[in-house]
């Protein structure tokens, strides 16, 4: 009984006590529910008004701060993990900074911006943003002089007491990543507009307790072609750095913009590639250490887009290490391929004059202008120091080679265009070394548009002064001075060669030298009377300087020092002397030689002085021989190649039109009116006469003809030039063939196709091939010419007139 009555007692304090739990439980599980729902709740409150919160304070304290507008599209921060991301982010320029309109151009913009913070470091005052991405961030720099559109964002977050350690809050920003990003740069004062796209950085950041920053980098040039990647490192308190970088096809043509400065007129182009590793300090630029290669391409500056002054296909540099603060160049090789060059002379100035001013004013000026960089000037300056640090340190090249180059020298200032290259012009020097005791260069190259010259060249590396040279210079038609000739003396020449050699020994700046110069069988043509001529009697010169084998034969011995030659002429002198007082008693073997010469020329060949329309007297019997000739063979036949002079040609046609119009204008004559005695006017005025200078140059309308040929082609007209051209070479023809259509044998003659070149005696002329029968005269002509050259006046430079173009 009393066990079961306990029983019921316990199972009845169970019951309530259970029961009494679970309604604690209830209420705890609706305690539980009601909290947690609070703090969530608070977390959405927080989460939902947190961000637009942030957005109305960054924008309102931002701008009080900055100093700048800022916009952002939307906003999102997560106080609980510390990310940030802003979407659709602008900041403008500030007030008055030049090329801002009015504060409403953008300065920085970025599609997105994504941040990370370390929240619990906020507590130990730090500021630590542990990853931070800009997405397609677009930016710009503009330049006024010396002032930056950022320079008060600069001065804003500049240290107030510098030198000084940060005591305060610590700040870091660690893994930073731009993607995609486009960076423009603009200079007010130089008009110099360049931007980078494409541009992504990913930079493990910089921390409060360290002084280094590096970088992954790379990006695509904006305006045209080209790519950079590299890495870089830098330590922000000693200022070195260190960069690799690998780039490829990098267009340089924003370099324009920068030698529009320095020059007149002009046009650029160029790119280049990269594999290069360089460390150094920005504080002191001769503390670089630098190694790889380095190759321009495509080089192109001239007077525009067609007309080259310097170019080149190719230049490579490879380098081993390049150190100017240590005094080491070394490279494994330096080459150059197809350099073109182009020096023009006019009446005042040269093309480079004409370009960057007289005397290189415009450099001067813009080195006088402290206020305003320019790359160029950089570049240049920085080349100049290393150029003379290579000098005095020790450098050595292992193989240095310039192949397929182009120099061209061109005259207007004459009474016709000089014109001289070198040209394919080829430079070896292997093993250039400062410690070695000589340096080995051979220089060879044709010359245009005949001849060829070789160089051996061997010099101390430590001692310009201390060099053996040795050159040769041969197979140069005299003709190719004929500018200069009829200029200065009325004569041009249309036969001969020259030959010119010699060896220099020069020890410590003094010259020993022997110079050797032959002139082989010159001519001298018909006079040429024209105002602007001088005159000399070069018949009578040739007669007493001229030997009696028909050659010019000196040596030309040179010593003293180089700032200071002396020339010995005491061979000339004797020359003359002999010629004077010998020569006479050879007249009758000269006049032998030179008729057997003219009877042979004559037969192969048939010169038009420039402008020759109809056959001179002389002619006109040789070619009326020749016909009689086809008329008693009949088996026999001529073939005739015109060589035309064109080039020459068409230049005196080009001055004579041009005078004949300012002539009929001037004089107010018409075409009817136009007489002989009005055309020899014309012909014997100076194509550099003042009045017909300045009147074209007045109808010219352009400041960048420079030449007189530009000139009178701008006030003539190419067509002019042409017509008459293609009306002379008829005229020339037609008159060839009468001789032959009189006695019928006109269609044993064939005229083939104009060739157009540089003819080696400097005229137009036809030659004529044979085919079947020789005319008799011509063999015994040729029989005669061989036995006068196995004569001892002769016989020294057979082997030179056999190579001579201009021989017969």
């Amino acid at each position: 009984m009393k066990d079961r009555l306990r029983h019921e007692v316990i199972h009845k304090l169970i019951s309530i006590t259970t029961g009494k739990m679970k309604t604690v439980t209830k209420r705890l599980r609706k305690t539980l529910i009601i909290v947690s729902g609070s703090l969530i709740g608070m977390i959405l409150v927080i989460l939902l008004l947190i961000s637009p919160i942030a957005r109305h304070f960054a924008i309102k304290y931002g701008e009080k701060f900055t100093g700048r507008h800022i916009e952002i599209g939307w906003l999102v921060v997560n106080p609980f993990t510390g990310y940030v991301y802003l979407s659709n982010l602008k900041i403008y320029e500030p007030k008055g900074i030049p090329g801002a309109k009015n504060a409403d151009s953008v300065f920085l913009s970025a599609n997105g911006v994504s941040a990370d913070f370390a929240m619990l470091k906020l507590f130990s005052k730090t500021i630590e943003i542990s990853e931070m991405t800009l997405y397609q961030p677009w930016g710009i720099i503009i330049q006024n002089e010396k002032q930056l559109n950022f320079s008060d964002l600069i001065n804003l977050f500049k240290s107030k007491t510098p030198g000084k350690p940060h005591k305060g809050i610590r700040f870091s920003l660690l893994n930073l990543t731009i993607k995609h990003g486009e960076f423009h740069y603009r200079d007010e004062v130089a008009h110099i507009s360049y931007f980078l796209k494409s541009v992504d950085i990913k930079s493990t950041g910089v921390r409060w307790n360290a002084d280094t920053l590096a970088a992954d980098v790379s990006f695509l040039s904006g305006p045209a072609s080209g790519s950079l990647k590299g890495h870089i490192m830098m330590n922000f308190k000693t200022l070195e750095y260190k960069f690799t970088a690998v780039v490829k096809k990098y267009d340089l043509g924003f370099m324009e913009q920068y030698l529009k400065d320095l020059t007149n007129y002009g046009t650029f182009r160029a790119n280049f590639d990269a594999d290069l590793s360089v460390k150094g300090n920005f504080t002191n630029g001769a503390d670089l250490n630098a190694r790889g290669m380095l190759t321009f391409n495509d080089f192109h500056f001239g007077k525009d887009t067609i007309e080259d002054y310097l170019s080149f296909d190719k230049l490579v540099l490879q380098i081993d290490e390049l150190s100017p603060l240590n005094h080491r160049y070394l490279f494994d090789s330096l080459s150059l391929t197809h350099p073109y060059f182009k020096y023009e002379l006019y009446d005042h100035l040269d093309n480079l004059q004409m370009m960057f001013g007289k005397k290189g004013s415009n450099i001067s000026d813009a080195h006088a202008n402290q206020g305003r960089f320019n790359l160029v000037l950089e570049i240049a300056h920085f080349v100049k120091v290393v150029v003379q640090n290579f000098l005095q340190s020790y450098y050595r090249i292992n193989r240095l080679a310039i192949y397929k180059g182009d120099l061209q020298f061109r005259d207007f200032s004459t009474s016709e265009e000089f014109l001289v290259g070198l040209n394919p012009l080829t430079i070896i020097a292997d093993s250039l070394d400062k410690n070695h005791k000589r340096v080995h260069a051979s220089i060879k190259s044709g010359v245009s548009p005949y001849g060829d010259i070789s160089i051996d060249l061997s010099i101390n590396p430590v001692d310009a002064g201390d060099f053996d040279l040795q050159y040769h210079l041969k197979h140069l038609p005299v003709s190719l001075f004929n500018p200069y000739l009829v200029t200065f003396t009325s004569f041009p020449l249309d036969r001969g060669s020259i030959e010119f050699n010699g060896v220099w020994n020069v020890r410590n700046g003094m010259i020993q030298s022997v110079n050797h110069l032959v002139l082989i069988d010159p001519r001298v043509s018909n006079r040429l009377k024209n105002k602007d001529k001088s005159w000399l009697p070069m018949p009578l010169i040739m007669a007493f300087i001229r030997e009696r084998g028909n050659v010019i034969d000196y040596e030309i011995p040179i010593t003293g020092n180089l700032k200071d030659p002396k020339f010995h002429l005491h061979d000339a002198i004797i020359d003359l002397v002999k010629n004077i007082f010998i020569k006479p008693s050879t007249t009758a073997y000269r006049r032998e030689v030179r008729n057997t010469e003219s009877e042979i020329e004559k037969s192969v060949t048939l010169k038009w002085e420039v402008r020759q329309g109809i056959l001179l007297p002389g002619q006109e019997k040789f070619l009326a021989v020749m016909a009689e000739f086809l008329v008693k063979h009949q088996d026999a036949t001529i073939d005739v190649y015109p060589m035309q002079y064109s080039r020459k040609e068409k230049e005196y046609i080009l001055f004579y039109e041009a005078k004949k119009k300012y002539y009929m204008r001037s004089s107010a004559r018409g075409a009817a009116a136009f007489s002989e005695e009005d055309s020899l006017k014309v012909d014997r005025m100076s194509v550099k006469d003042s009045l017909f200078v300045r009147y074209i140059t007045e109808h010219a309308h352009d400041s960048m003809l420079f030449t007189i040929q530009q000139k009178c082609a701008n006030y003539l007209g190419s067509d002019v030039v042409n017509r008459r051209y293609k009306q002379l070479n008829a005229e020339r023809e037609a008159t060839f063939m009468t001789g032959f259509k009189k006695e019928g044998v006109e269609a044993r003659v064939h005229i083939h196709q104009d060739e157009s070149t540089i003819p080696f005696n400097g005229f137009s002329y036809y030659k004529i091939a044979y085919k079947g029968e020789f005319p008799e005269s011509l063999l015994k002509a040729y029989q005669k010419m061989n036995e006068l050259n196995n004569e001892p006046p002769r016989k020294k430079f057979k082997k030179d007139r056999k190579k001579n173009k201009s021989s017969f």
